[in-house]
């Protein structure tokens, strides 16, 4: 048989045989067993190539059908599993060059834009595929590094064009077709011949790649074009760079890198990067982990081509000055090329490789990466050749900023004179004029991208630079600032961002510009988008940084001053100190020594003086010059309109001026009593030069008003002598211009501001400083017998502060400030107590209160409600009424007592008011750091001042209580209208007319509102219907009803509110409930139910409560109250019962019920009339076992629904827990409240059998208890339970009666508590059923009949809470949950247990802390072990057990410590395990105070925090870790002090730990703020200040490692940059260290630390020095 197939070799070489019967034996040949052929599968390969490479060099002619068959022929040889087993069993299989060639030449054919290869481009990469799937296939390509470039260079060029072209229509078109055609004539073929378990394809590719029998399909062979295309270019990316490396010529890699591959592979690595090409990406399913994959390769075939060591010489010899050569090689010169960077800058500034858009792109992207290879490569130095390299990386720095084609105007050649290697090389491009605009941006980017690279990389020492290198870099660097400053960018972010980096690498970099970048970059900048003014606001802020911590922050306002001064004013111009700036101004100026900031102050006094007055002050008379004829007049007014513009452009100025003086001195450290006398003088001055400029101010104002009245008076005599010669509206423009109106109201806003600024901090100086004599008096006009702020304030609220002219145009600026200025002077008179006990007094005081309440013109605000941002240079038109708003708020304790009864109503109603529409516009939230009317309303009500102002709350309410009424008159009464709102009506009326304002206001009447309640409980009806809208403004109402501090409320308006809200619940109802043809749905019925009753819980735990109980009974009012809530769930068709909407309103029902049942027993007033008429009504309601049915099934008409039983049992329920928990209080009590709960199990007992029955209606079985849910029926038989007990004391026979109830229930809880998922609610009162029946047991049965019993009990209980907590299914916050309740559990079965019982107890536990279940994955069981022994230790023991506990618990620890040590090592398990286990070691702790005798257990268990993982933590997880440990070592050492002395530096290791991990989660991170979980890391903070405050305490352990402490600190301080809120907890902890250090150790401490770390040290030590050490002496004075 064997011959038969003998000759086929033969015919696959004969010329006769057709070419399709060929490609058929060579597959039979393949896959036949019984061919006989000698190396049978390199034959066929040599075959199929030689046939291939005939045709493709036209030497072999067959169809086009059979080229496509050996294509595909081969593709399926090369995935073979046949041949990869056949080449892993050893065989030699070798490929002929030519098919290399081949492969390079169809490539390069699919790379041209108009190719019509014969093959399809998704066989030839599946070939490509085949080959480098197996490194001895693919050794055709890797034993010639050519081929694997240009193999590398072809694939590149398909994928950029893939990528710039993701859709090629008619390539696409005719490779699909083309591709259909193939695969369905190879899938004929095959289906005869291949065996295809022979013919599968391998199965090690990446898992990136398609799945082989897929490749083989006709369907995924059509897929593979886009997909394929970047799998095989990983592949060959990957198998380059592994023959890159093996090159052992340096030398040769750069050469083919820099001509073939860079430009092709930086243009790839674009494509892949940039966000415009992500719909391509998308488009041919190119998946993201791939594209960073071959990012990668590209970044690291760079790196290792371009940047080798050995190349190092060669980069020395080109970059580096000095050493540039005319190319001879000495002995020791480089072996590398001649001029690597210009060779690499040259290929990327070639044209033509790329699409000229993406050209500069490209380059600037690729210099930015370059710059990175490079430092890694060559950054690096150790000893002398440290500077070298540094200075190499400058260099190489300084080349790829000349290549951004950016001009630095000739300032680097001068520099570069000294230095020749900086100058541009004739190689490299000159700054191209066609530098196009839209390029600025890239080019910032990647300035900015290669600045902050060298900062990072600390390539600028500035003394080595100053001293061995003439400043080559600083000079560039100011030569690349000046580019910036004079090519200004102020719209693009990224331009601040490079002066930002340019001023952190040096602030004399910027120096010489200073004032140049502070007009370009803050005064002169113009509006902008977000981004750009955030930048802008960081540079700003990074200036007061930089030169606070040189101090030499008067330097920078002086520079900042003249820029002020010589800039021109642009009324467009954003205001000079944003938010974010004058923040970042107040932390500076706090760290500023005051006399600076006395200093800055001066500056600009002086500037005012110097360049504001003067130019205000310029007197023309240009009336006089209008009188002249012709040309003449037209000169004067030209020089009037000069004149005008002057005055404006000095007027602006003098505001800007006057607004940073203001935010300097209100934020500047003040006067206290220990300043130095020279710095009070200064500041005296100061105030005194202030003071003479505001003075200057107003008096110029004055006298302009007589120029310009004395001009008025004289241009009326002049003759009108050439008036035609001029147009009219010029005229008015001149006179307009000439009266001043815009300069004096500017002037004026600045005079007021700064008087303000003056009284404010003059006040503030002479209030904290006792050497400082206040200049009020000094400056202000003498009056006879009055104090001068009473004449001041009269000047104020008269306006005769101003000019005639001025008096009644205020800009609403002008008008804040004198009502600021106004309440200023009511606190003098305030603060003066002999001008404020004179009675003339108080009218002055009225009349200021009116002005600052009074509103402008500017209070209605026509556009809605505005944002303010708190600063006072914002205040305009639209800003106004927040702004005077929050004047009024802020100074309400000063004003209230000055205000008439009108005046507090209208205040109370804008309170109202302006919330309620804040909540008919949806509550919108205003953006972060900005006011708004009904905000700063929000914030008054949630303010506990207001509570402190009677007037205003109670105003407040009747606000609120009128808002209410009116709404109740607004709805529909289908009858009589109720008789409180008849008599609300009619009292309305006499009100106005019979007003009494020392009588109190009552609205309601109380008495005919109680009738109401009664007669609607009574009757069952409605007397109100409320409509949808009449709801809503109802839930508004009482949703700002909610904010008020109940106790802050008179018992009068306690009871007014209380009991018409009580009418509200009790009489109203939805109008469609009337009008629906069935009962109708209830969505907003009980929202509103919900909110209303929840205001009723809160007034009834309010102190002034009982006032209520005068009015109407308790028992009436628990009656009238669930009464309407029955008739709601009766005639409303709510959800089902579980809803969470009814489920809110059954535990707002029953809060209501528990409070008003515990008003009646504390008050203690007829309790047993009233809890007898309530337990009355709930005994007398209908809930038999056949209603019970009718309701739970639905069924209408046959009695109360499943909802009113819902209700009714929860109210029984609760009546009976509040009268349970208020046993106690006395004899009588008890026996009233005894009876009650007899009377409440009777009724309970029959209803709760019904329920747990199944009941039969018609064909149907109902079940209650699965409707009313599980959880609510454990709790009522709980409850039940409970009430037995308590009666039990009082009776002779210690008997239940519904024990077999009891018994029944508590098997199947037991069955069912941990036999599957419950939902947590039924848990929790199915441990709290077990407790109690546990208890009743105990107490029933008593020791002698429990015997065996209640040891079964007691086991199963323990067995079912130990396989509860095991459960896998519960989580870690569901077990943190049931700790509650399980150690209730525990405590009433350990409390009276015998010592076996506890034994077992012990065993149980014992058994969960084996090591090998933790080694075996069993964490459920180890987990039950750790809660149980941490709610043990905290449990009531009897003696026995309590010893045997405390003998079993060094074992415990041990046990513990090593599961700790366990845990920790998987990360995974840190919150599941680590932190309970360590959690449950310090209960043990803390409960084994004096009862652990061995201190080696409590040492072991600080050894164990050292290994609890703490980094790359999640922000929760971190939290709870940090919080276990930090727990631990405080009860280690509030607990084992003695330990501690022994253990000090294990205990601090432990607790350094903890330091180093919140330095470094709470560090700051870029430009991004603290981030949502700042509030984790700050209060970690707190909890290290409180540590330390604890060893401080403990001061005798710790004495001798105080120094050590700090110096740790100090050396973590000095890696990270913390956030401010933690750093100020660290560093106020770190002080209580430094208390404990004596002179000594400050001493060594200066002397041994390292250079950065001392300076940290000295700021450390300086800022405790005078803070915290002067505090804390100043309270030693007081301490006995």
């Amino acid at each position: 048989m064997a011959a038969i197939y003998s000759g086929i070799h033969l015919k696959l070489k004969s010329p006769q045989t057709l070419w399709e019967d060929k490609l058929k034996l060579a597959r039979f040949a393949w896959i036949s067993t019984q061919c006989l052929l000698p190396n049978k599968e390199q034959v066929l390969l040599d075959w199929c190539t030689h046939a291939l490479t005939g045709w493709h060099h036209q030497k072999v002619g067959f169809s086009q059908r059979v080229l496509e068959g050996l294509w595909c022929y081969l593709d399926d040889l090369l995935h073979s599993r046949k041949l990869h087993t056949l080449i892993k069993q050893g065989k030699t299989i070798t490929l002929r060059l030519n098919m290399a060639q081949l492969l390079l030449e169809r490539l390069q054919e699919f790379s041209r834009a108009d190719s019509k290869s014969p093959v399809c481009l998704s066989t030839i990469l599946s070939v490509c595929q085949g080959l480098f799937s197996s490194p001895v296939l693919s050794s055709v390509f890797t034993t010639k590094y050519e081929l694997m470039v240009d193999l590398l260079a072809k694939l590149c060029s398909l994928a950029c064009r893939e990528l710039q072209h993701p859709l090629h229509t008619e390539s696409t078109k005719a490779e699909a077709a083309c591709q259909e055609n193939v695969m369905t004539e190879c899938l004929q073929t095959r289906q005869g011949n291949l065996d295809r378990a022979q013919m599968e394809p391998i199965s090690e590719n990446p898992p990136d790649q398609l799945e082989p029998e897929a490749n083989n399909s006709p369907k995924s062979k059509g897929s593979l074009r886009p997909t394929n295309l970047f799998d095989v270019l990983h592949q060959v990316l990957s198998c380059y760079l592994s023959v890159q490396r093996q090159q052992a010529n340096p030398n040769r890699v750069f050469t083919m890198v820099t001509n073939q591959l860079i430009q092709t592979l930086v243009v790839l690595r674009h494509l892949l990067t940039s966000g415009d090409f992500a719909p391509a990406h998308a488009q041919l399913d190119l998946r993201q982990q791939l594209c960073k994959d071959i990012r990668s390769k590209i970044d690291s075939i760079l790196q290792v081509a371009l940047f080798p060591p050995e190349h190092l010489n060669s980069y020395k010899e080109e970059l580096l000055p000095g050493k540039e050569d005319s190319g001879k090689r000495g002995p020791g010169g480089a072996k590398g090329p001649l001029k690597p960077v210009i060779a690499i800058i040259s290929k990327l500034d070639a044209q033509g490789y790329c699409q000229p858009a993406l050209h500069y792109p490209v380059k600037s992207i690729t210099l930015s990466l370059l710059f990175k290879f490079f430092l890694e490569s060559y950054g690096k130095g150790r000893g002398t050749s440290e500077e070298v390299h540094r200075m190499l990386c400058f260099y190489f720095f300084t080349r790829l900023i000349f290549a951004l084609d950016v001009d630095l105007d000739g300032r680097c050649r001068t520099s570069a004179k000294a230095d020749p290697s900086v100058a541009v090389s004739p190689e490299q491009k000159s700054p191209s004029s066609i530098f196009s605009p839209e390029n600025w941006s890239l080019a910032l980017l990647t300035v900015e991208s290669l600045l902050s690279q060298a900062l990072s990389a600390d390539i600028y020492n500035i003394a080595a630079d100053r001293i061995r290198h003439e400043e080559v870099q600083l000079n560039f660097y100011r030569s690349l600032g000046q580019m910036l400053l004079n090519q200004a960018q102020p719209s693009i972010p990224a331009w601040y961002r490079c002066l930002k980096v340019l001023l952190n690498l040096n602030h004399l970099v910027l120096e010489p510009s200073l004032d140049q970048m502070l007009s370009s970059a803050w005064i002169n900048s113009e509006h902008m988008e977000a981004r750009g003014q955030r930048a802008k606001q960081l540079l700003v802020c990074s200036l007061f940084q930089t030169y606070t911590k040189l101090r030499q922050l008067p330097r920078l306002f002086s520079q900042l001053l003249s820029v002020i001064s010589e800039s021109t004013v642009d009324h467009k111009r954003p205001p000079l100190l944003s938010d974010g700036i004058a923040a970042s101004l107040s932390t500076c100026l706090l760290e500023t020594p005051l006399s600076q900031g006395l200093e800055i102050c001066t500056l600009v006094l002086e500037n005012i003086k110097k360049n504001i007055l003067p130019g205000l002050g310029k007197e023309e008379n240009v009336s006089e010059e209008m009188e002249i004829d012709g040309g003449g007049h037209g000169a004067g007014m030209t020089r009037g309109l000069q004149v005008a513009q002057n005055r404006d452009d000095v007027s602006q100025k003098l505001f800007s001026l006057s607004q940073l003086l203001h935010a300097v001195l209100f934020r500047l450290k003040t006067l206290d009593h220990a300043s130095s006398l020279p710095m009070v003088r200064q500041s005296q001055r100061l105030m005194e030069e202030m003071h003479q400029v505001v003075q200057d101010l107003f008096h110029l104002l004055k006298n302009e008003n007589e120029t310009a009245k004395t001009n008025s008076s004289s241009g009326q005599k002049t003759p009108r002598k050439g008036k035609k010669k001029f147009n009219h509206e010029e005229q008015e423009k001149v006179s307009e211009s000439t009266g001043g109106a815009l300069w004096e109201h500017r002037t004026q806003q600045a005079a007021l501001l700064l008087r303000y600024t003056w009284v404010e901090v003059d006040t503030l100086f002479s209030s904290h400083c006792s050497k400082y004599v206040p200049l009020g008096q000094m400056a202000a006009s003498k009056t006879e017998g009055r104090a001068p702020f009473l004449t001041n304030m009269e000047s104020f609220t008269s306006g005769d502060i101003f000019p005639e002219h001025l008096q009644h145009s205020c800009s609403p600026m002008s008008c804040l400030l004198l009502k600021l200025l106004a309440v200023q002077q009511m606190k003098q008179v305030f603060l003066d107590t002999s001008s404020h006990s004179e009675p003339t007094n108080a009218a002055v005081l009225s009349r200021a209160t009116k002005f600052i309440l009074a509103k402008s013109k500017f209070s209605a605000n026509p556009n809605g409600e505005q944002v303010w941002d708190g600063q006072i240079g914002s205040v305009d038109t639209g800003t106004f009424p927040v702004s005077h708003w929050h004047l009024i708020v802020s100074n309400l304790p000063l004003i209230t007592p000055c205000m008439s009864g009108d005046d507090v109503d209208c205040l109370a109603g804008t309170v109202v008011s302006s919330l309620l529409n804040r909540q008919s516009d949806g509550g919108k939230d205003n953006p972060t750091g900005g006011l708004s009317v009904s905000l700063v309303s929000s914030q008054l009500l949630q303010s506990p001042v207001f509570a402190e102002l009677p007037s205003l709350f109670s105003a407040t309410v009747h606000s609120l209580t009128k808002k209410i009424l009116a709404v109740l008159k607004a709805a529909h009464v289908p009858k009589a209208r109720p008789m409180s709102l008849r008599f609300q009506e009619t009292r309305m009326g006499q009100r106005s007319l019979e007003r009494d304002e020392s009588q109190p206001l009552n609205i309601v009447d109380k008495a005919t509102i109680v009738e109401d309640i009664l007669a609607s409980s009574k009757t069952g009806e409605m007397a109100v219907l409320l409509g949808d809208t009449q709801r809503t403004e109802m839930i508004n109402v009482l949703q700002i009803l909610a904010q008020l501090n109940p106790d802050g409320m008179s018992s009068e308006d306690l009871s007014e509110i209380f009991l018409l809200l009580l009418f509200t619940l009790t009489s109203t109802s939805g109008q469609s409930d009337q009008t629906a043809s069935g009962p109708p749905e209830s969505g907003g019925d009980v929202v509103f139910l919900v909110e209303l009753i929840r205001i009723l819980n809160g007034l009834l735990e309010s102190r002034n409560v009982h006032g209520v109980l005068r009015h109407i009974h308790g028992g009436a009012l628990l009656q009238a109250a669930v009464s309407s809530l029955l008739w709601h769930s009766d005639n409303v068709r709510y959800q089902a019962a579980c809803s969470p909407d009814w489920l809110d309103l059954i535990k707002a029902a029953q809060t209501f019920i528990g409070c008003s049942v515990q008003l009646i027993i504390v008050r203690n007033s007829s309790v047993r009339l009233n809890l007898d008429q309530f337990g009355a009504y709930l005994s007398t309601k209908e809930m038999t076992s056949g209603h019970l049915a009718a309701a739970a099934s639905g069924k209408a008409g046959v009695g109360p629904s499943i909802l009113s039983v819902h209700l009714l049992l929860a109210s029984l329920t609760t009546f009976s827990q509040t009268m349970l928990s208020n046993l106690g209080r006395s004899k009588p009590m008890d026996q009233t409240l005894r009876q009650m709960l007899v009377r409440m199990t009777a009724s309970l007992g029959p209803a709760v059998e019904d329920i747990l029955k199944a009941q039969t209606l018609g064909q149907s079985v109902v079940q209650p208890a699965a409707v009313l849910g599980q959880a609510f029926v454990v709790e009522i038989v709980t409850v039940m339970l409970q009430c037995e007990l308590s009666s039990l004391s009082a009776e002779e026979d210690n008997k239940l009666t519904h024990m077999s109830l009891y018994q029944s229930f508590c098997q199947q809880i037991l069955k069912e508590i941990s036999s599957a998922q419950r939902p947590m609610d039924f848990v929790h009162s199915s441990l709290h059923f077990l407790s109690m029946f546990y208890k009743a047991v105990k107490k029933t049965e008593g020791e002698t009949k429990a015997g065996k019993g209640i040891d079964e009990l007691y086991m199963q209980m323990l067995q079912r809470v130990h396989r509860l907590l095991a459960a896998s299914r519960l989580s870690s916050i569901d077990a943190c949950e049931l700790e509650p309740a399980v150690e209730e559990l525990l405590q009433h079965l350990v409390e009276t247990s015998t010592t076996d019982q506890f034994n077992l107890t012990l065993l149980t536990i014992n058994r969960g802390l084996d090591s090998g279940l933790l080694m075996a994955g069993d964490y459920g069981d180890v987990l039950s072990a750790v809660i149980l022994i941490k709610l043990l230790s905290r449990c009531r023991l009897p003696e026995p057990c309590a010893k045997a506990l405390w003998l079993f618990a060094p074992q415990i620890l041990s046990a513990m410590v090593f599961l700790v040590r366990s845990s920790s090592q998987d990360v995974s398990l840190t919150l599941p395990l680590t932190v309970p286990t360590v959690m449950s070691m310090t209960s043990l702790l803390r409960q084994g105070e004096g009862l652990i005798t061995n201190p080696h257990h409590v040492i072991l268990a600080i050894g164990a925090l050292q290994s609890v993982p703490l980094d790359r933590l999640t922000p929760s997880v971190y939290q709870s870790a940090f919080l276990s440990v930090h727990e631990a070592l405080f009860a280690i050492i509030q607990c084992h002090p003695q330990v501690v002395s022994n253990a000090a530096p294990s205990f601090l290791n432990v607790f350094h730990r903890l330091l180093t991990s919140i330095m470094q989660e709470g560090r700051q991170r870029g430009d991004g703020g603290a981030g949502p979980d700042s509030g984790v890391y700050l209060e970690c903070s707190r909890l290290i200040e409180r540590m330390y405050s604890h060893i401080a305490a403990a001061a005798e352990s710790f004495t001798t490692l105080s120094a050590f402490m700090v110096a740790q600190y100090v050396t973590e301080l000095q890696k990270v940059t913390l956030r401010p809120d933690i750093k100020m907890h660290l560093t106020e902890g770190i002080y209580r260290i430094l208390d404990l250090c004596m002179e000594q150790d400050i001493k060594f401490l200066t002397a041994g630390l390292h250079t950065g770390v001392r300076e940290v040290f000295g700021e450390l030590h300086s800022s405790y020095s005078h803070y915290h050490k002067a505090q804390r002496q100043g309270e030693d004075k007081y301490t006995v």
